[in-house]
């Protein structure tokens, strides 16, 4: 993975954080409420994992927002 794709997955994973703390979600709470793994979502907001298209779809239920908006990160995560 080149380093312009681990500043993205990074910046998704800041981007999650914040959504679900805007959310006034834990990450067991968005876990569950995405059925997607605790540990999952955790090593999403740190960017140590790309994940997948239908687990963005799962978080952005979860978090009641576009699946676009998890991706509108460029000025919010800098």
């Amino acid at each position: 993975m080149n380093v312009k794709d681990k500043k993205f997955i990074k910046s998704f994973g800041i981007n999650l954080k914040r959504l679900r703390k805007e959310a006034n979600l834990s990450q067991e709470n968005l876990a569950n409420d995405a059925d997607v793994p605790l540990s999952q979502i955790g090593r999403i907001e740190r960017g140590e994992i790309n994940t997948t298209i239908s687990t963005v779809n799962a978080l952005a239920k979860a978090l009641k927002v576009e699946p676009s908006e998890l991706f509108m990160f460029n000025k919010k995560t800098k």
